[in-house]
């Protein structure tokens, strides 16, 4: 009789157990587990270039050292302007012209108003006399035509206005002008002539007096050998004048020996003038 085979009841050996799981597992499947795209995981830390900073920070230098190079000419520039101006002055020692009032006299100073002073005018006519003088003895001085005002000291009010022809004046040297007129005739606010009225009384003189001043507004270039300056504007300011109201047609002749005049320069900028 043939003997019949059986399986064996025993478990399998290690050789078999591992291609079994080799086969049940692919080796290339763990692998492509770790190459799939994860949205949650973080990226790798990469550093970034520092062209950018360098680029910055040169271009920072450059305009640090434009604006310090820009402010020190501007220093310098005014450092040359400040050493030229005092040797000017060390060289020239320019002066001031110099103004006089010698005489003036009071034709007419009429003020009349109506009964409840709604209505009033002035009429008024001066005549002058004035010196003007060149102290330097290394400058000539051109002045252009002159605008001459009359004002009374106390109060401001406008009394009349002249002119003065342009002229020249060498190293120390003097000019005169006389017969210059001085006339207004204008309508009064209450304001002014409130204000009038009061210069008015403040004299004890019986026939009345008023404080007056002279301004004179023009502009003037010097010349200081083969160099000229700009025109610049000028007020001549005299004051101190006493002058009283004329009677008839006789004229009367204001005190003018505790009279000053006073040149300053008139700058305009844009539409102020100081």
């Amino acid at each position: 009789m043939s003997d019949k085979i059986f399986p064996s009841s025993k478990p399998a050996t290690n050789g078999a157990a591992a291609a079994a799981a080799a086969s049940s597992n692919p080796p290339n499947a763990t692998a492509n587990k770790s190459h799939l795209y994860n949205p949650t995981s973080r990226l790798p830390y990469r550093p970034q270039p520092h062209t950018r900073r360098h680029r910055s920070r040169s271009g920072r230098n450059i305009c640090c050292c434009c604006c310090f190079w820009t402010i020190l000419t501007v220093l310098l520039l005014l450092l040359l302007a400040v050493i030229t101006g005092a040797a000017l002055y060390i060289l020239y020692r320019p002066h001031r012209p110099t103004f006089t009032i010698t005489s003036l006299r009071i034709h007419r100073l009429n003020l009349t108003a109506s009964a409840d002073s709604s209505i009033s005018h002035l009429s008024t006519l001066f005549n002058l006399t004035i010196i003007s003088k060149n102290p330097n003895s290394h400058l000539s001085v051109d002045y252009e035509p002159f605008t001459v005002s009359a004002i009374s000291d106390g109060s401001g009010v406008f009394l009349g206005n002249g002119s003065l022809p342009a002229f020249s004046l060498s190293k120390k040297n003097e000019t005169s002008f006389r017969n210059v007129v001085v006339s207004g005739s204008n309508d009064l606010d209450v304001d002014a002539l409130n204000s009038l009225r009061s210069d008015l009384k403040k004299k004890k003189s019986a026939d009345g007096s008023v404080m007056l001043k002279i301004e004179m507004d023009t502009k003037v270039k010097m010349k200081m050998g083969g160099l000229k300056t700009k025109k610049v504007g000028i007020r001549v300011t005299c004051d101190g004048i006493e002058g009283s109201i004329p009677k008839g047609k006789t004229p009367t002749v204001a005190v003018t020996t505790k009279s000053k005049c006073q040149a300053d320069l008139r700058i305009k900028i844009w539409r102020w003038t100081f």
